[in-house]
């Protein structure tokens, strides 16, 4: 039987992301943008929709006067991916 897929984790970019993500634990936006190429808008609301499903966390600050924005995943998104993961191998044939 299969399994259904999260659809925030569907999305190749988000997908993208919270694999980048769990590899590295923290990273930083332009990390994300050139390792997935995704543009900077789109990299952005992509980012605020795992945020608010709680998949990982944003923290903005300054680094000598230019933003900086930090990207980091929660146990959420840990168990999310995970999860993600597991279903989608119920795709495979056996």
């Amino acid at each position: 039987m299969f399994k259904d897929l999260d659809p925030i984790l569907h999305s190749q970019l988000r997908l993208a992301v919270v694999s980048l993500l769990i590899s590295v634990k923290e990273a930083d936006f332009s990390y994300l943008k050139e390792q997935t190429g995704a543009t900077a808008g789109n990299l952005s609301v992509q980012v605020q929709k795992l945020k608010d499903a709680g998949y990982i966390e944003i923290e903005k600050t300054f680094q000598n006067n230019y933003p900086k924005t930090n990207c980091r995943i929660t146990k959420n998104g840990v168990d999310a991916f995970e999860k993600y993961v597991n279903a989608l191998r119920t795709y495979l044939p056996k």
